[in-house]
């Protein structure tokens, strides 16, 4: 900390010298014409000889990210946001004031230079300057000796600095924006459309999950950060709209993990005249798709492993999959004491009066889901544990519902949506019960949806996907946090 002081002081005394000098170091008219990217690109053909009839300057402003001194002269590595060029500053061709004025830059300075492409002694396509200034004096040193910064505290925290010195982190970053729009783009093309839902709601719903609360003053209510977009977006399908979705931050008063963020990106999207059957086949041809554009193929890194996106991908019913991978006879799924003593033989520790859908998702949990690497799709959920869902008609235990899971994760959910506003009324009571007995999670009646349905809803099947942990996997990156610029941090330490 005393070293950082002091290189503190020693910068800003340089800001001092500068601003005696007439300097501006923190100027703002510096036109800059071209990136260090698009200079690398035009000419990386280009060989010394043909360079050097080339009669071109190119305005170009970066941060110095790293610097070589030979008493007249230097090379820089200049980076913006296209990458990094080496450029070449001689006191002979940017004048003797102006290199007086360089020999003060520091490492993370931010310089806008003009010059020519030349080829270096090593061959390395360069620039070489007929002018330098200082734009932005950096007051703080970059971390790790400028050679990196691998502190993953430090790196979430003061993301700024994580951006400047890792590049594989800024393309990360890259890779998400073209995943959104690749998304965005594969859902107008299919006549989807795009719409905006209220992130502060007066009824926390669509989702068994616990809200952030608010206060608006005016209104003297309270109010929730939205869980989902859920009963917003059904109410636009009553209302006519027959294909909708929205990309956009959901938020939940619950644990921190690599991968859970108290507000993360889903998008929700809903279809009428559709059911689960036909959003599990859409689900398939849309991430093909992005990761065809994204990651050159179908079969993708991840965590040391591969994953392989081709389709069909698996699809188990939920009690199917305990089977296959509890090596449990389905006898025993069948009734819920047996599967009571199953669950307490894997260590559970289980309300006894748990009712069995929601003892069959926890036994789901603990033996199936961290297994599911390859895309597999499950389905049958308990209707116990499904508020929202449609009950199958052959089967009314469970429902038309299914949820994606790959790399032991779940990636969507989705189903086909209840629209007999007699049965989901019954269910918002038997939510309301569950709230009473102190489930924090569960439903509340939101009458206002109820005569939404009212009205009609026709079939509709509908699905969320969650943007970041797609993100994740299309990235190889281990934590949601390496896919969120910002994630949610405790305070710190003082």
């Amino acid at each position: 900390m005393e070293e950082l002081n002091e290189l503190l002081q020693q910068r800003r005394a340089k800001l001092d010298t500068f601003s005696d000098a007439g300097v501006n170091p923190f100027a703002n008219d510096f036109k800059v014409t071209h990136t260090a990217g698009q200079v690398l690109a035009t000419h990386e053909a280009d060989d010394k000889e043909k360079l050097e009839t080339l009669e071109v300057e190119y305005r170009i402003a970066g941060r110095i990210m790293a610097r070589r001194d030979f008493g007249k002269a230097a090379f820089l590595q200049l980076q913006d946001g296209s990458g990094r060029v080496q450029v070449y500053v001689a006191r002979n061709k940017v004048g003797e004031e102006a290199f007086e004025h360089f020999k003060k830059f520091d490492i993370g300075d931010i310089v806008g230079i003009s010059g020519s492409p030349f080829r270096t002694q090593t061959d390395e396509l360069s620039l070489r300057a007929d002018e330098i200034r200082l734009l932005t004096k950096s007051l703080l040193p970059l971390p790790e000796k400028w050679h990196g910064l691998t502190d993953v505290e430090t790196r979430y925290r003061q993301r700024y600095l994580d951006l400047i010195v890792n590049p594989d982190v800024r393309e990360v970053f890259r890779k998400r924006s073209r995943i959104v729009s690749l998304i965005r783009e594969h859902m107008l093309a299919n006549d989807y459309l795009e719409v905006e839902t209220p992130m502060m709601q007066p009824i926390a719903g669509g989702a068994t999950a616990k809200p952030f609360v608010t206060h608006h003053n005016t209104l003297k209510m309270d109010l929730y950060l939205r869980i989902a977009p859920e009963l917003y977006l059904k109410r636009l399908v009553v209302g006519g709209f027959d294909r909708v979705f929205e990309i956009n931050r959901n938020f939940r008063n619950e644990g921190i993990s690599i991968q859970h963020n108290p507000e993360f990106t889903m998008m929700e999207f809903y279809r009428a005249y559709a059911t689960y059957h036909d959003l599990m086949d859409y689900t398939e041809e849309l991430i093909c798709h992005v990761a065809k554009e994204v990651c050159g193929g179908l079969v993708i890194p991840y965590g040391g492993k591969e994953v392989d996106l081709t389709p069909p991908w698996d699809r188990l019913t939920l009690k199917e999959s305990i089977v296959k991978y509890g090596k449990v006879d389905m006898e025993i799924l069948e009734e819920r004491e047996k599967s009571l003593a199953y669950a307490e033989s894997l260590g559970l520790e289980l309300d006894k009066n748990i009712g069995h859908g929601k003892l069959l998702a926890e036994i789901f949990d603990e033996v199936v889901e961290p297994k599911l690497w390859q895309p597999t799709f499950i389905t049958e959920y308990p209707t116990e544990i499904s508020p929202l869902s449609r009950m199958n008609e052959q089967n009314p235990d469970v429902v038309d519902r299914f949820e994606l899971f790959m790399v032991g994760r779940e990636l969507a959910n989705a189903f086909s949506e209840l629209n007999d506003p007699r049965d989901q009324k019954d269910r918002f009571l038997k939510q309301l019960e569950e709230k009473a007995a102190g489930d924090e999670e569960a439903h509340e009646m939101d009458e206002d949806y109820i005569r939404a349905l009212e009205y009609g809803l026709p079939p509709t099947a509908g699905e969320g996907i969650g943007i970041d942990r797609l993100v994740m996997l299309l990235t190889d990156s281990a934590s949601i946090r390496d896919v969120i610029l910002f994630p949610q941090l405790r305070p710190e330490a003082g």
